[in-house]
Order: structure tokens, then C-alpha cells, then sequence
């Protein structure tokens, strides 16, 4: 293993556990440790840019929010700026009407939501955000949108893009998910974020859980699944570590002596 210069990490169910209100002073400790090594720290998420986590002691180095759609650095510097094509945004709003699934479009300073359902409700409360559908949806449809979120099985899936031609797939959980330009996704932000900075991709290192982390895992050459990730992401990891809940990533980093 080449020495490691940066590391992204997902979010829910990687850096922060999904029944926890927030990092474990381990994950800070972690977060710091690299740092202090002159390691850069990135988040690489599915989260919006008003949701990324705030950390005493720590700013990240990069942000890839909306699963790499809008990333930008810790000063406030944009690298990467990739919204939906506006017809897309359209058409998907048609379709969520046909299959009377609701949806969220997602720009760089809000989330609006057509309408709520039990799905799409639970799927926020995990990040905290209890969600009311937005009275200025229809206006909101024409702004910039990043990312689209919308409750619905897997076999809706198809249904909820159907006629769209620059979108796609990018799903954790069975309930909802996530819609992202085609030509995204958290592989070409984290590709993005290396050219920045003139790394390789031998010279970064991720943790994730999640199956829409499969294109970062498949971007760089080091990437490290959570124990409660997916067997998707397993199968395509260089290394597994424990569990989030047991603060799986700062064992790892200690045993492979990156902090």
C-alpha cells in the first residue's frame, strides 16, 4: 500500500451510526489523528450540503454532497458542480405522479417535497429531518437540482426514470432512493476531488456501507467496507472493518497505522 494522502468516508452508517445522535469521540479522535498526519479528510455523501456533519476541532478538507453532484472544499471553494438535466427533473416529477410515489428535489440550499409518505418520512428521520411537503414545489423545479430523493421498492425503481436521459440508480436502502445525474455519482466526484489536488488513485483510501458507494470503491484502489455494509460492497472491498457501532474505522486506522 502506497502512503495514503486522502480518505473519503461516507456518512450514515460509516463515520455516524445510524441510532446515534452524532460521531463517537472515537471517529473524532480519528478524524484528528489524520490530520494531524497531514491525511486530507473527506465526506462523500448522499447528504445535502445543509446536513453535512459539524465536528469540534475538525473541517473537512473536501465535501462531495448529493453523492458527489456538488463538491466543494472546506473553504467554500466549488470543484465540481453537476445538477440534473432540467427535463429529467421534469419528467421525473411526472412520474412520481403516475406511480403516486412521492419525491424531493434537492438543490444546493434546500430540499422540497411534492408530498410525504411513510417511506419517504422514515427515510429522513434517519438524518434527523422530520420532512413537510413544500408549498413552492412547482417553483422549486426549476432551480439547479442535484440529486432527487424518492420513496419507493425496488421494483419502482425503473417506473421513477422511466423517459429520463441523464439519470440514474444510486440506492442504500430497500424503501427509497436516491436519483443522480448518469454521467455522477460519489466514482467521478472522488476522481474529481483527486485531479484537484494532483493525487493518484493509489494515494487515496474510502469507507463506506453502502451499495451507492459502490463507484467510489470501484474508482480508487484502497477501499475499506463497514462489517454492517452490504455484501455488494464486500465483495469489491481491498479490506472489511468492524462494525460502525463499534468504531470500526478508528481500529482500522490504528492497526494499519494511519493515526
Amino acid at each position: 500500500m502506497e502512503q495514503i494522502k486522502i480518505v473519503f468516508f461516507d456518512v450514515d452508517g460509516t463515520l455516524i451510526d445510524y441510532k446515534a445522535d452524532g460521531m463517537s469521540a472515537k471517529t473524532v479522535e480519528m478524524l484528528k489523528g489524520l490530520q494531524a498526519k497531514g491525511i486530507k479528510v473527506c465526506i462523500a455523501s448522499g447528504r445535502a450540503p445543509m446536513q453535512m456533519p459539524q465536528v469540534d476541532g475538525v473541517t473537512f478538507d473536501v465535501y462531495l454532497t448529493y453523492s458527489g453532484s456538488y463538491c466543494y472544499t472546506g473553504a467554500g471553494e466549488i470543484l465540481f458542480n453537476n445538477p440534473l438535466h432540467k427535463q429529467d427533473v421534469l419528467q421525473i416529477a411526472k412520474n412520481s405522479q403516475e406511480i403516486n410515489r412521492p419525491m424531493v428535489v434537492a438543490t444546493v440550499d434546500r430540499m422540497a417535497a411534492n408530498w410525504v409518505d411513510e417511506d419517504l418520512h422514515e427515510y429522513y428521520i434517519m438524518g434527523g429531518i422530520d420532512l413537510k411537503p413544500a408549498p413552492d414545489f412547482q417553483q422549486v423545479l426549476q432551480d439547479d437540482v442535484y440529486q432527487i430523493m424518492a420513496a419507493g421498492r425496488v421494483p419502482e425503481r425503473p417506473n421513477m426514470i422511466k423517459n429520463t436521459e441523464n439519470a440514474k440508480i444510486a440506492a442504500w436502502w430497500d424503501r427509497a432512493f436516491d436519483i443522480v445525474p448518469a454521467d455522477g455519482g460519489k466514482g467521478r466526484g472522488v476522481t474529481k476531488v483527486l485531479e484537484y489536488f494532483g493525487l493518484k488513485t493509489s494515494e487515496a483510501m474510502a469507507f463506506g456501507d453502502g451499495n451507492n458507494d459502490l463507484e467510489m470503491f470501484q474508482a480508487l484502489d484502497y477501499c475499506v467496507a463497514m462489517g454492517n455494509g452490504s455484501e455488494d460492497l464486500k465483495k469489491i472491498a481491498w479490506a472489511t472493518c468492524g462494525n460502525c457501532d463499534d468504531d470500526g474505522i478508528y481500529h482500522f486506522c490504528k492497526e494499519n497505522k494511519l493515526i
